[in-house]
């Protein structure tokens, strides 16, 4: 059954970083819970040229009613030219956490 919940995935350079922008998210009730990886190895492609660099990944906790906001506070905190931001809608899961998610970003 389909939900309003998302999961938002957002790499950023350094754990710093990744801790100011999941306050800042979490403080605006933007989220309900946001958890941050362990160092990961980054590949991609910008500019033309290959680049490899060490991040970290926000895996935000959100809804899609709060998406639109999420987005734009993320990017004016965010130091990338162009951060990776992806939602992927949940489709499904435990009741209670989806409902204390809706409830945790409700005032967004």
């Amino acid at each position: 059954m389909p939900t309003s919940a998302q999961l938002i995935l957002c790499n950023c350079p350094s754990r710093e970083c990744a801790e100011i922008i999941a306050t800042t998210l979490l403080e605006k009730r933007l989220a309900a819970c946001i958890t941050i990886s362990t160092p990961v190895t980054s590949f991609y492609m910008w500019q033309g040229a290959l680049q490899k660099e060490d991040e970290v990944v926000l895996m935000i906790k959100s809804t899609q009613h709060a998406y639109s906001a999420l987005e734009t506070c993320l990017k004016s905190a965010h130091p990338y030219e162009l951060p990776e931001i992806i939602a992927v809608s949940v489709e499904d899961g435990l009741p209670a956490y989806l409902n204390w998610l809706t409830e945790c970003t409700k005032k967004s």
